[in-house]
This record gives C-alpha cells, sequence and structure tokens, in this order.
C-alpha cells in the first residue's frame, strides 16, 4: 500500500457531497424558471418592460460580478463560514422574491439573491476540492455536481410549469427554503472548515474594479449579440477591459491580492482555464440553434425548453463517465475527444434547412452535449488538482467566472457571425413586392422578419417569412460550422497543452517545472516568500 497517497473519501464525505450538490440543483432552477414566471409576476406587479429586463438580467449580472471577491472571501474567513452565512442570505431573499409586492421590491430581492448566490457557487465547489483528496474521487465528486448544475438547468421548466399551473408565481421561488434549512442544519456537522492559514485582508479597491470590468464587458457583449453594433454596448466593452486592466495592475502591487495572477503561472492550471474559456466560446452558437427552433420549427419556448431537456441530460452523460474513462485515459486526452464528438455534433446543426424537423436539431444538440461533458468535468478537476488548497477557492471562482466570459465572448462573436450571414442573404433574397420599410425591418433580424410579415398582406407576410427563414437558416448553419472548426482546434490544444497530466488511476508524478514557471508550492507561500527566494541578482 502507498502510505503517500491521497485519502480516500468515505460515507460522511459522500453526506457532505449531497449537501453540497442539493443548493447548486436550486440554484440552476432558480435561474430558469423565471422565464416561466416573468409574464405572471410581470401582470400581477405591473412591471414596465425596461423592470423585466432588470428582474431577468440583475441576478446573472450580480453573480458574476461578485465570484471572483466571494471566492477569495472564502479562502479569507472560511469556506465553510461563507457557504452557511450565503445559505441563510439566500433563505431569506428567496422569501423576499416570492412575496414581494411591486417591481421595485422584485428586483431588489433579485440583487440580494444573486449577492447571495455568489458566496455559494464557489464555496460549494473548493470545499469539494478539499474534501476529496483523491484524485479519481475528485473527479466523480465534482462530475455530480455539475450534474446537479444541468439537472436544475432541464427541471426548472418542468418544476416552474408544474408551480405556476397549481400556485402563485412566487410559490417557485420557494423550492429553495426546505435545501437552504437542510444545508444549515446539517452543514456544520458534515463540512469541514479550511481557509487561508496565510490570512490577508480583502481589498476593497480591488472588490470595485473587479465589478466594474467584469459587469459592462459581460453587459456589452451580451447586448452587442441581440440588438448588434451600437455606440453604448461598444463603450461598454472598452470600459470593461479598462477596469480590468487596471485590476490587472493592481492585484501585481498587492501583498495579499483578490485574484493571485501567479495561479495562471501553473502550467496545467492555465492550460486548463484556457480550454474552459475557448469551450465557452465554442457553445457561443447555441442560443442561435434555439431561436432556430422557435422561428423556423415553430415551437414556443417552453417547447424549446423541453426539446433541450435530452441534451442536457446527454451533458449529464458526458460529466459522469469522463472521470471513470480518466481513470485509465489521460485527462487531456478524454478532453480532446470529447471536443472532437462536440465538434461533430456542430456539424449536424450546420447540416439544418428551413424543412428541418426537431429530430435532426436534437441529434445535433445530443451528440455535441455529450462531447461537453468531459471538458467541464475534467477540467475542473485538473484545475483544484493544480493549486494549493489554500488558493481552492480563487480558483473555483475564476474557472465559473472564466466560464461566464467565455459564453458572452461566444455569443457575441457567433452571433456576430451569425447576423453578417443573415444580412448578406437577406438582402438578395427579398422580392421587389415587399415595400422598402418593411424590407429594412426584416433586415434586422429573423424576429424583424416575423414582425414585418405581421403588417404585411397575406402573399407578402408569406415572401418576407420564406425569405427570412431560410436566410437565418443559412446564419445558423455559417455560425454552427464555425463552432465545429474551433472545437476541433481546441482539442488539438488539449491533448498539447495536457498531454503530460497521467490518468488518475496512475501515480500523479510531479514533473520538474519551466524555470519560468512557478509551482504550486511556490504560490502556497505567498508573494513575500517567492520574493524572498529570487536570487540576490533579481532583487533592486
Amino acid at each position: 500500500m502507498d502510505v503517500n497517497a491521497p485519502a480516500k473519501a468515505g460515507t460522511r464525505e459522500w453526506l457532505a457531497l449531497a449537501i453540497l450538490a442539493l443548493p447548486t440543483l436550486l440554484l440552476s432552477i432558480d435561474m430558469s424558471v423565471l422565464y416561466l414566471a416573468l409574464p405572471h409576476l410581470s401582470s400581477e406587479l405591473g412591471a414596465s418592460l425596461t423592470q423585466q429586463l432588470w428582474i431577468t438580467d440583475i441576478y446573472g449580472f450580480v453573480i458574476g460580478g461578485l465570484l471572483v471577491t466571494m471566492g477569495r472571501l472564502g479562502d479569507l474567513i472560511g469556506r465553510r463560514k461563507l457557504l452557511l452565512t450565503g445559505a441563510a442570505a439566500f433563505t431569506v431573499a428567496s422569501v423576499l422574491v416570492a412575496y414581494s409586492t411591486s417591481a421595485e421590491m422584485l428586483i431588489f430581492s433579485r440583487v440580494l439573491l444573486g449577492v447571495a448566490g455568489a458566496t455559494i457557487m464557489p464555496s460549494t465547489m473548493s470545499l469539494i476540492a478539499t474534501i476529496f483528496k483523491d484524485p479519481a474521487q475528485m473527479g466523480t465528486a465534482i462530475s455530480v455536481w455539475m450534474a446537479c448544475f444541468m439537472g436544475g438547468v432541464a427541471l426548472g421548466p418542468v418544476v416552474g410549469g408544474v408551480m405556476l399551473e397549481n400556485f402563485w408565481w412566487g410559490s417557485a421561488f420557494l423550492l429553495a427554503v426546505p435545501v437552504m434549512l437542510l444545508l444549515l442544519a446539517t452543514g456544520p456537522k458534515l463540512l469541514p472548515e479550511h481557509r487561508d492559514p496565510a490570512g490577508g485582508r480583502l481589498d476593497l479597491p480591488s472588490v470595485a474594479l473587479s465589478m466594474a470590468a467584469i459587469l459592462p464587458f459581460i453587459y456589452g457583449l451580451k447586448e452587442l449579440a441581440k440588438h448588434g453594433w451600437q455606440l453604448w454596448y461598444g463603450v461598454a466593452v472598452v470600459a470593461g477591459l479598462a477596469f480590468g486592466l487596471a485590476f490587472v495592475r493592481r492585484q501585481r502591487r498587492l501583498e495579499s491580492p483578490l485574484l493571485d495572477l501567479k495561479l495562471f503561472k501553473l502550467p496545467v492550471f492555465r492550460a486548463a482555464i484556457s480550454i474552459m474559456i475557448l469551450g465557452g466560446v465554442v457553445n457561443g452558437s447555441f442560443f442561435l440553434v434555439s431561436m432556430f427552433l422557435q422561428t423556423v420549427v415553430g415551437l414556443s419556448p417552453l417547447a424549446t425548453g423541453l426539446w433541450v431537456v435530452p441534451s442536457t441530460a446527454a451533458t449529464i452523460t458526458g460529466v459522469m463517465m469522463a472521470p471513470v474513462i480518466a481513470r485509465k485515459v489521460r485527462p487531456g486526452y478524454v478532453i480532446a475527444a470529447g471536443l472532437v464528438i462536440m465538434a461533430a455534433g456542430y456539424f449536424v446543426l450546420s447540416q439544418l434547412d428551413t424543412t428541418s424537423g426537431v429530430s435532426l436539431v436534437l441529434t445535433g444538440l445530443v451528440i455535441g452535449s455529450i462531447g461537453a461533458g468531459p471538458m467541464g468535468a475534467l477540467g475542473n478537476a485538473l484545475i483544484f488538482g493544480s493549486v494549493p488548497p489554500e488558493r481552492a477557492g480563487s480558483a473555483s471562482a475564476v474557472s465559473e467566472t472564466g466560464g461566464e466570459l467565455g459564453i458572452a465572448l461566444g455569443v457575441a462573436a457567433l452571433g456576430s457571425v451569425g447576423t453578417a450571414v443573415y444580412s448578406a442573404q437577406i438582402s438578395g433574397a427579398l422580392p421587389a413586392s415587399v415595400p422598402p420599410a418593411l424590407a429594412n425591418t426584416a433586415g434586422e433580424g429573423i424576429a424583424g422578419a416575423i414582425n414585418a410579415a405581421q403588417h404585411a398582406t397575406a402573399p407578402v407576410a408569406a415572401e418576407l417569412l420564406a425569405a427570412g427563414r431560410e436566410a437565418f437558416t443559412t446564419a445558423v448553419n455559417a455560425a454552427t460550422g464555425v463552432s465545429a472548426v474551433l472545437a476541433l482546434g481546441l482539442a488539438v490544444v488539449a491533448a498539447v497543452a495536457l498531454r503530460k497530466v497521467p490518468a488518475t488511476g496512475q501515480p500523479q508524478a510531479v514533473e520538474e517545472p519551466a524555470a519560468a514557471e512557478v509551482t504550486a508550492a511556490e504560490v502556497a507561500q505567498g508573494p513575500a516568500a517567492q520574493t524572498a527566494q529570487e536570487p540576490e541578482s533579481a532583487k533592486v
């Protein structure tokens, strides 16, 4: 028996995983159920269109903006302490959301819910990394965590539909209350406490800079994808980049940074984070496929959500299979194989035409989703396995924030591809009988073509719809084709960049880092220790 092998998890640790996975399930349900409840609550609360946008978007924006801060805060004060504090806050905020009496109260409650959610996500994953020392078991545990998150996305429309059919709109948001109470009751006994022994303090200017960088950047990218180029959205992206640069410069000067940039000098960490961000970019064309189901196939938003459930199940399958395969095969090769499968799925989607039904779309989504599973499950396991335990909270926050940024970049970039192709196609497809005003409206996008058709006479309306659907289908083909090519390229990157990482069932050989690299041990020692180890010739 290898006395140096990591300790295996027992019953207590797996029970702890169940307690950590349940809140994640509820968080993702909460994200998806709102879209079903929105018509009901808007009618009852008299929410304007602008208020509806704030209600739907503010929760995700707050979570995205605070992930880095909460990840570091958990490292400083203790991850269990932060998790339980967040669970208590999430319980209170859920009740406030459910019983909101005005749109303003609901928006404020969603802000509180986002703050609480930002404490839960990095805390749960970093605690998993703390509890499960064995690489193979850690991979399985992370897969279970991700499966619960994806399961919540799939269950959201179903659970929300049942609740809204039988109760008032606020009932759907009370689902989190008993789960969070269970976490509060059992967490102190089942979950270990872990914090950075070096301590330090939370740098508030860095908190402000991180939010000033992430929020406008993600907002600008999402709005550019929705509405096309507009000056204000471009300004938001540039402002986010400028604040991001200021944030990075400040982190380099701090003794106790909000985000330890030396983590990015760890080869495996850097490679895994890059692959997960770029993987988000690859999946940026998914929203166009969802629009295809609604605008070309003619499904309702609810039906579209239900038809996507099989692809979510496929992702869960890929997530759960990946760590099992990685016990025998190097994780980099498993991720690369998954990306090749993902490329095949997107290739199927690039073959759609206006007569394609749900079956072809579903086939492409299921194939691509199975391939996406290994990247998420093994990518996160590699991230946590490459950093010192004291930085697990920060690593979790970087992983989740990177995923958000990747998706936003992908939606913007591939949305722009789709928009360009649509504009080129529609301009030559509209017959001369279409009035110029309606032609301009149709040129704005598939939604514009549908809107223009509603204001045209019957023969012209049919021509408008046919031209718009044909152009949009070509746009979807182009964007998903780009996704397929990107996935193949990323597969090569994964196979090369992670080729030296051994299978989790094999001894974890420690490889000599390059001279310019910082080891995980040096990162754990902190900036002061690293400075002390510099040769005299490097000191000023």
